[in-house]
């Protein structure tokens, strides 16, 4: 442990990294030191409520959430990172929410997985350290372990966390990955902490399709679509079906009509470039690919969250929100004897959305003497 650093020593060790990390592609490093207890409150209740709903990884390892040491023994700062990932302006979602014949996928996982590409320039940025000074410790980390990560960041200066629960800047918006180094390092925090700039705004909490922002920085898990279509590995609530739209792969809403992503940059890493044209895709074509297909297309990919089952179950929902249309009937039919009870259940539902839709479509107008005139 390098408890003999002067400060200018210290002072210079920042500098480096600072330099390190914009030559791997990161936008921003900060330093924090470990002490959590202020989140305490809020995550306690949260688990309390249930709103972790089936995550039951979130309810273990409770105290290596608040407690960095536990996770890493002798930690003394925690190097904090982002890393920008946006591709297009906000307006191609915002467009792509209403073609309903098409999948929206969550933008941050459109390209190369980001733990992958996180974790390795993390790791460099840990040996690029110690090459230069040697004898200290440090393990990296990229939402991979137990740590409440928007706090760490919010600590170290990179941002606010928002009424959506997201970490914002108000220069570069929420659309980036966070990594951390835990190092026994001491080292200056960074002086600077971001104020809260949300306001008497309320856009994500008006715009959730679900309400799932049940008040100002509470998110409940179990209203939200991440949840529903990636982390739940169970039938999506048909209250909830309607309100799911085209959202295959999780929910940006409460990104794409946050204000302060008009101040989102582009990201020019390549990992980041969306593959197999996944960003502009049919939802037939989705229904209709088969496991060695889908493995194809997502492989190396953050979309391996999910299985081929839930998959299809996201997007036969998807497809019996859409406008009537017998094509789409044609593929739901394809889907109905899948070996999947999971499936069965959710193409059954998808193809009674579109036949009650055809059916309304083709009904003729009431007529009545008094509308004969």
């Amino acid at each position: 442990m390098q408890s003999s650093k002067t400060d200018i020593e210290a002072e210079q060790i920042i500098k480096l990294l600072t330099m390190w990390s914009t030559e791997l592609g990161f936008d921003k490093l900060s330093i924090s030191g470990i002490d959590l207890t202020d989140n305490a409150e809020a995550l306690s209740f949260w688990l309390s409520s249930g709103m972790h709903g089936s995550m039951s990884y979130m309810s273990r390892n409770y105290d290596k959430r608040l407690n960095p040491e536990n996770l890493f023994s002798g930690t003394l700062s925690i190097i904090s990172a982002r890393m920008q990932y946006r591709k297009e302006g906000v307006y191609k979602d915002k467009s792509l929410l209403t073609e309903d014949k098409k999948a929206f996928i969550s933008r941050y996982a459109l390209g190369r997985d980001y733990h992958k590409t996180m974790r390795s320039r993390l790791k460099t940025l840990g040996k690029n350290l110690e090459s230069e000074i040697g004898g200290y410790g440090y393990r990296v980390f990229t939402d991979s372990a137990p740590i409440l990560e928007r706090a760490i960041a919010k600590n170290a200066g990179l941002g606010w966390v928002g009424k959506n629960t997201m970490l914002i800047d108000p220069t570069a918006g929420s659309y980036f990955f966070l990594g951390e180094i835990f190092t026994d390092l001491k080292l200056p925090k960074t002086k600077t902490r971001v104020g809260n700039h949300c306001g008497t705004c309320t856009k994500c909490m008006e715009i959730c399709p679900t309400k799932a922002i049940v008040a100002p920085y509470k998110l409940d898990a179990r209203r939200c679509i991440s949840y529903l279509t990636i982390e739940s590995k169970d039938e999506i609530p048909v209250e909830f079906r309607p309100l799911v739209g085209n959202r295959i792969f999780g929910c940006d809403d409460c990104q794409i009509f946050c204000p302060w992503n008009k101040y989102a940059k582009k990201s020019d890493i390549p990992d980041f470039d969306y593959r197999n044209e996944l960003n502009d895709i049919d939802l037939i074509t989705l229904l209709l690919i088969d496991r060695l297909e889908f493995d194809r297309i997502t492989q190396g990919s953050a979309l391996r969250r999910v299985s081929h089952e839930q998959w299809l179950r996201n997007v036969a929902v998807s497809l019996g929100n859409a406008k009537a249309n017998p094509d789409i009937i044609q593929a739901l039919n394809v889907r109905l004897n899948h070996e999947s009870d999971l499936v069965r259940k959710h193409v059954k539902w998808a193809l009674q959305e579109q036949r009650k839709k055809i059916k309304n479509e083709t009904k003729p107008n009431n007529c009545t003497i008094d509308s004969i005139g």
